[in-house]
């Protein structure tokens, strides 16, 4: 049984082995960002803080690109699946930031929540496949390819960070704030 706080996210495990401990706080991370988005309609998930163009809805399509593209194209050789595979990325590096003020909430929330799901059997069948040893079927372009265990840690780091973002763009909205 998994301790869920507050908020909904579930505690990672406190004296778990490695993979129970890395895949819990990244499902903590995943539960923060859902959290800071949770509840807002369309002028809160574009609403933008200072100088930065960046909004809790942006975040939500970026992580879910960045799932997918991980997971399923980089650690399992897959092709891009849609919308992915439609975008034209030399005319737009950031078209899954820019484009996310077109989509609804309920379509960035769907979006993301189905880029996690894929990502969780992605990484279930290279644990069966491996384990977090399990090399990536795509190699950089200088040869290192990573490790499952590389892209769950690069996943935490990419969600804490943005985390922090998703923090400031929240309380910019309606004040909520909160670790």
């Amino acid at each position: 049984m998994t301790d869920v706080d507050e908020h909904g996210r579930p505690e990672p495990p406190v004296a778990g082995g490695e993979t129970a401990t890395l895949l819990g706080f990244l499902d903590y991370q995943r539960a923060t960002l859902a959290w800071k988005c949770r509840g807002l309609g369309a002028a809160g998930l574009t609403a933008t803080v200072g100088a930065s163009s960046m909004t809790l809805g942006g975040l939500l399509k970026h992580l879910a690109y960045v799932e997918d593209d991980w997971f399923s194209r980089w650690l399992h050789g897959r092709d891009r699946s849609a919308p992915w595979n439609t975008v034209d990325w030399r005319a737009d590096d950031d078209w899954d930031w820019n484009s996310a003020a077109a989509d609804s909430p309920e379509e960035l929330f769907a979006l993301w929540e189905k880029a996690v799901d894929r990502s969780r059997e992605a990484v279930a069948e290279a644990l069966d496949d491996g384990g977090l040893d399990r090399l990536a079927q795509r190699s950089w372009p200088g040869g290192e390819t990573p490790s499952l265990r590389w892209i769950v840690v690069h996943m935490i780091e990419e969600y804490a960070r943005h985390n922090g973002h998703a923090d400031l763009l929240r309380e910019s909205v309606d004040g909520e704030t909160g670790e």
